[in-house]
């Protein structure tokens, strides 16, 4: 009777598995494995709210296993020697797993393959994670794309992806000799309780994001084109930190998304399927851009960028932007939404973005790690891109004119108010003239409104027409720089 292991990443899942299914059709026995090795990870091991995502998927997906007859096994260490020592305690010959695609998790992948293949257990890698490997998509002289639009373009030329494998009904039991750590032995979890707001916000694992997906099919996906930019909607699909663990595999989410289209038979769910599908495409280039530039998570794609001149010594500007006390309401909730819930609304992360590497005009790498550690769906390929794109150095970047004022952008986006007043809730009673620019309200208006500038509320951090011409004039000295 022939067993095999199956080593588990992100891909805590049933459905859609392709290394389950392969294994699962090759051998008899099947081991459910995952190798806890942050060190492979490089400088981009998960940080706090990833850690935590990750306690309770591993949690929810053994809890998946066991009514099908089976258990997830949980071991820490050196993946090759970890894996090479269950292989040998359960008589496996054979791994499977789903690839990854980040530069230092892929390099350790090649470290490991080797290693298992030449102790003589038999490896087979999948493709899983993304509808799109990173080097099936290339430009006409063979090279990696840096617009989207045109990589958009070659993506739709393409086959259309597979259809999303089923779950198994049933699995082979797992020896119960085998000895396995528990998630609470990872130390994952936060010391203190800072978590309470993420498990307010969020149910994890594989049910969840099936139920997330269904309730974005039938409700918010006809008018997601329009409702996306509006942070106080319930306009996104929130699917984002379930993509990114692989509770849910792209393939279902499309597949779920163009049969919702289809069955509707209206205009809106058309376009807002075709829509939603180019944010998938665009979690596609992310990875495509860091799989051609590995090195892009520390330095700028653009090299002229290396010389701009950031602002230094000012770790006073970074606390009052991190912690939500810049005096700029939208940027103010986009933080605290961030601290409390591990999550901001996509539009807000422009905003924030914008002001951190514009108007404060801080390296885009500390933003970077700010969100590597606090958001929930902190995926290296997505942050980086979204960085790069904000700070104007990276593929398909924002022009480096591109400043987001976020008086007007909280007045076009979030006009009632509503986003601030429940992520700032000491400007709640501020009607909706001044919400957004509180230090314009007059004197009555803010004792009326129980608002102390200053006090209860900060005092804008910087002058933003100032700031702005400070940075245009930083951009212009790079026109000196060899491209």
């Amino acid at each position: 009777m022939s067993t095999a292991l199956l080593w588990l990443r992100n891909d805590l899942r049933l459905g859609d598995n392709p290394a389950l299914a392969e294994a699962l059709s090759q051998h008899e026995r099947i081991v459910p494995v995952y190798v806890h090795a942050p060190d492979e990870a490089g400088a981009w091991s998960a940080g706090a709210a990833g850690n935590w995502w990750l306690h309770h998927s591993l949690e929810q997906f053994d809890r998946q296993l066991r009514p099908l007859g089976s258990r997830l096994i949980i071991r820490s260490g050196p993946s090759p020697e970890t894996l090479q020592t269950l292989a040998r305690q359960s008589r496996a010959k054979a791994v499977y797993w789903n690839r990854r695609y980040e530069p230092a998790l892929t390099a350790s992948d090649s470290v490991t393959k080797k290693h298992l293949r030449e102790s003589g257990l038999e490896c087979h890698s999948h493709a899983a994670g993304l509808l799109h490997e990173p080097w099936s998509v290339q430009t006409a002289s063979g090279g990696p794309y840096r617009v989207f639009t045109a990589y958009w373009r070659a993506c739709q030329r393409l086959p259309a992806p597979r259809l999303p494998l089923p779950a198994p009904e049933m699995l082979p039991p797992v020896d119960e000799k085998l000895k396995s750590l528990g998630p609470n032995d990872l130390g994952l979890l936060p010391s203190s309780p800072w978590d309470t707001g993420l498990r307010e916000t969020w149910e994890v694992g594989e049910n969840a994001a099936y139920e997330r997906l269904e309730t974005f099919c039938r409700e918010p996906l006809a008018g997601y084109g329009e409702a996306r930019d509006f942070p106080h909607q319930q306009g996104t699909s929130f699917l984002s930190p379930h993509l990114h663990f692989g509770e849910i595999s792209p393939y279902q989410v499309l597949d779920a998304v163009n049969r919702a289209a289809h069955l509707g038979g209206q205009q809106g769910l058309s376009r807002g399927a075709e829509d939603f599908t180019r944010e998938l495409v665009w979690r596609e280039f992310a990875h495509h851009v860091l799989f051609h530039f590995p090195t892009t998570p520390d330095e700028p794609l653009d090299p002229r960028f290396r010389a701009f001149p950031w602002r230094r010594d000012t770790e006073n500007w970074l606390s009052a932007w991190q912690h939500g006390r810049t005096g700029f309401p939208i940027i103010d909730a986009g933080m605290r939404q961030l601290w409390r819930s591990g999550y901001m609304h996509n539009r807000v992360r422009m905003v924030v973005a914008s002001f951190l590497v514009k108007n404060l005009r801080l390296p885009w790498q500390l933003g970077e790690r700010w969100f590597w550690d606090t958001l929930v769906d902190a995926d290296l390929a997505n942050n980086t891109l979204g960085w790069q794109w904000a700070a104007g150095c990276g593929a398909d970047a924002a022009p480096y004119f591109r400043i987001f004022n976020p008086v007007r952008q909280g007045e076009r986006f979030d006009a009632e108010g509503r986003y601030v007043r429940h992520w700032v809730p000491e400007l709640a009673k501020l009607p909706a003239k001044f919400i957004h620019k509180p230090w314009e309200a007059p004197e009555g208006v803010l004792v009326s409104a129980k608002v102390r500038l200053g006090t209860d509320y900060p005092r804008p951090l910087v002058d933003l027409a100032h700031t702005r011409k400070e940075a245009l004039a930083a951009f212009e000295t790079l026109k000196r720089q060899p491209a």
